[in-house]
């Protein structure tokens, strides 16, 4: 793949994962979202650590331990191992684009 965000299928069922880089270290993906959230009551609780940066669309992510948080394109955050959280939403109306960075110490 040369540009991140080609190609993107017009109908996603479906959040889209694609492992772009990976060695024993760390692990580099692209994900696009089309309206998919986490179900309810489900949480993520992953043994790495985990940046994000959002390059278009919108979504919120919620973290156990505190209220929404709503992200646009250039929005990043790092999320530390074993950090509880979910995905409350993602625009509908629009591919979103994460670039996702997994990554132990």
């Amino acid at each position: 793949m040369d540009n991140l965000f080609a190609p993107i299928p017009p109908q996603i069922t479906e959040e889209f994962f694609q492992v772009l880089l990976e060695t024993p270290n760390f692990r580099l993906e692209r994900i696009v979202s089309a309206g998919q959230a986490t179900p309810p009551g489900e949480w993520f609780d992953q043994d790495t650590h985990e940046w994000v940066v959002l390059l278009s669309g919108s979504a919120s992510l919620r973290f156990e331990d505190e209220s929404e948080r709503v992200l646009r394109p250039g929005d990043q955050l790092l999320i530390p191992a074993h950090r509880r959280h979910r995905v409350e939403w993602t625009d509908p109306t629009q591919p979103t684009v994460w670039l996702a960075l997994h990554y132990h110490d």
